[in-house]
Protein backbone atom coordinates (compact mmCIF):
# COMPACT_ATOMS: atom_id res chain seq x y z
CA UNK A 1 0.00 0.00 0.00
CA UNK A 2 0.95 3.61 -0.45
CA UNK A 3 -0.11 6.84 1.19
CA UNK A 4 -3.16 8.26 -0.60
CA UNK A 5 -4.38 11.24 1.39
CA UNK A 6 -4.91 12.92 4.73
CA UNK A 7 -8.50 13.96 5.40
CA UNK A 8 -9.06 17.28 7.12
CA UNK A 9 -12.49 18.04 8.60
CA UNK A 10 -13.58 21.67 8.56
CA UNK A 11 -16.65 23.85 8.68
CA UNK A 12 -15.44 25.84 5.61
CA UNK A 13 -13.91 23.80 2.78
CA UNK A 14 -13.16 26.81 0.55
CA UNK A 15 -11.26 28.64 3.28
CA UNK A 16 -9.36 25.55 4.44
CA UNK A 17 -8.49 24.49 0.88
CA UNK A 18 -7.22 28.01 0.12
CA UNK A 19 -5.06 27.94 3.25
CA UNK A 20 -3.47 24.58 2.40
CA UNK A 21 -3.09 25.60 -1.23
CA UNK A 22 -1.14 28.70 -0.16
CA UNK A 23 0.86 26.91 2.54
CA UNK A 24 1.83 23.90 0.46
CA UNK A 25 1.73 25.26 -3.07
CA UNK A 26 -0.88 22.60 -3.81
CA UNK A 27 -3.38 22.82 -6.63
CA UNK A 28 -7.04 21.85 -6.30
CA UNK A 29 -7.55 18.86 -8.59
CA UNK A 30 -11.01 17.64 -7.63
CA UNK A 31 -14.12 19.01 -5.95
CA UNK A 32 -17.45 17.31 -5.37
CA UNK A 33 -20.59 17.66 -3.32
CA UNK A 34 -22.35 14.54 -2.08
CA UNK A 35 -25.84 15.58 -1.02
CA UNK A 36 -26.74 12.02 0.01
CA UNK A 37 -23.89 11.83 2.53
CA UNK A 38 -24.13 15.53 3.40
CA UNK A 39 -20.49 16.40 2.62
CA UNK A 40 -18.39 18.54 0.32
CA UNK A 41 -14.91 17.34 -0.72
CA UNK A 42 -11.93 19.29 -2.08
CA UNK A 43 -8.73 17.45 -3.02
CA UNK A 44 -5.38 19.24 -3.23
CA UNK A 45 -2.54 17.51 -5.09
CA UNK A 46 0.77 17.24 -3.23
CA UNK A 47 2.47 15.22 -5.96
CA UNK A 48 2.84 12.16 -3.74
CA UNK A 49 -0.67 12.19 -2.29
CA UNK A 50 -3.50 14.53 -1.50
CA UNK A 51 -5.02 16.65 1.22
CA UNK A 52 -8.75 15.95 1.28
CA UNK A 53 -10.76 18.80 2.80
CA UNK A 54 -14.19 17.68 4.02
CA UNK A 55 -17.01 20.04 4.97
CA UNK A 56 -20.40 18.97 6.34
CA UNK A 57 -23.35 20.32 4.36
CA UNK A 58 -25.77 19.86 7.24
CA UNK A 59 -25.75 18.55 10.79
CA UNK A 60 -26.67 14.95 9.88
CA UNK A 61 -23.35 13.76 8.40
CA UNK A 62 -20.62 11.92 10.27
CA UNK A 63 -18.26 14.83 9.49
CA UNK A 64 -20.72 17.25 11.11
CA UNK A 65 -20.62 15.12 14.27
CA UNK A 66 -16.82 15.07 14.18
CA UNK A 67 -16.48 18.84 13.74
CA UNK A 68 -19.10 19.49 16.45
CA UNK A 69 -17.36 17.18 18.95
CA UNK A 70 -13.68 17.64 18.10
CA UNK A 71 -13.53 20.83 16.04
CA UNK A 72 -11.77 21.18 12.71
CA UNK A 73 -8.62 19.14 12.19
CA UNK A 74 -7.05 15.95 10.95
CA UNK A 75 -9.82 13.41 10.53
CA UNK A 76 -8.18 10.36 8.90
CA UNK A 77 -5.21 8.96 7.00
CA UNK A 78 -5.90 7.00 3.82
CA UNK A 79 -3.89 4.35 2.04
CA UNK A 80 -4.30 3.25 -1.58
CA UNK A 81 -4.95 -0.41 -2.28
CA UNK A 82 -5.86 -2.47 -5.31
CA UNK A 83 -8.40 -4.44 -3.26
CA UNK A 84 -10.19 -2.78 -0.34
CA UNK A 85 -12.13 -5.96 0.51
CA UNK A 86 -8.87 -7.92 0.83
CA UNK A 87 -7.35 -5.11 2.91
CA UNK A 88 -10.35 -5.28 5.28
CA UNK A 89 -10.03 -9.07 5.53
CA UNK A 90 -6.32 -8.75 6.30
CA UNK A 91 -7.06 -6.19 9.03
CA UNK A 92 -9.68 -8.50 10.55
CA UNK A 93 -7.17 -11.39 10.46
CA UNK A 94 -4.86 -9.18 12.52
CA UNK A 95 -7.64 -8.58 15.06
CA UNK A 96 -8.37 -5.00 13.96
CA UNK A 97 -11.99 -3.90 14.23
CA UNK A 98 -13.41 -2.54 11.00
CA UNK A 99 -16.04 0.17 10.74
CA UNK A 100 -17.14 -1.08 7.33
CA UNK A 101 -18.01 -4.74 6.71
CA UNK A 102 -17.50 -4.22 2.98
CA UNK A 103 -16.09 -1.39 0.87
CA UNK A 104 -18.57 1.36 0.04
CA UNK A 105 -18.68 4.23 -2.46
CA UNK A 106 -16.54 7.20 -1.50
CA UNK A 107 -15.36 10.47 -2.97
CA UNK A 108 -13.93 10.70 -6.46
CA UNK A 109 -15.62 7.43 -7.47
CA UNK A 110 -13.39 5.22 -5.33
CA UNK A 111 -14.52 2.40 -3.04
CA UNK A 112 -13.45 3.03 0.54
CA UNK A 113 -13.44 1.27 3.91
CA UNK A 114 -12.46 2.38 7.42
CA UNK A 115 -10.78 0.75 10.40
CA UNK A 116 -11.76 1.63 13.95
CA UNK A 117 -9.25 4.00 15.58
CA UNK A 118 -9.33 2.18 18.91
CA UNK A 119 -7.40 -0.64 17.20
CA UNK A 120 -5.09 1.56 15.09
CA UNK A 121 -3.33 3.67 17.72
CA UNK A 122 -6.09 6.27 17.75
CA UNK A 123 -5.87 6.91 14.00
CA UNK A 124 -8.93 6.57 11.76
CA UNK A 125 -7.49 4.57 8.84
CA UNK A 126 -9.15 4.49 5.43
CA UNK A 127 -8.45 2.11 2.57
CA UNK A 128 -9.04 3.60 -0.89
CA UNK A 129 -9.35 1.21 -3.80
CA UNK A 130 -7.67 2.42 -6.98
Amino acid sequence: MEFDHAGVATDDAAETAALFSDLLGAETVHEETDEDRGMRFVFLDLGNGYVEVIEPLDDTSTIADYVAEDGPGLHHVAFATDDAAAALAHARDLGVETIDDEPRPGAWGHDIAFLHPRDTAGVLVEFVEH
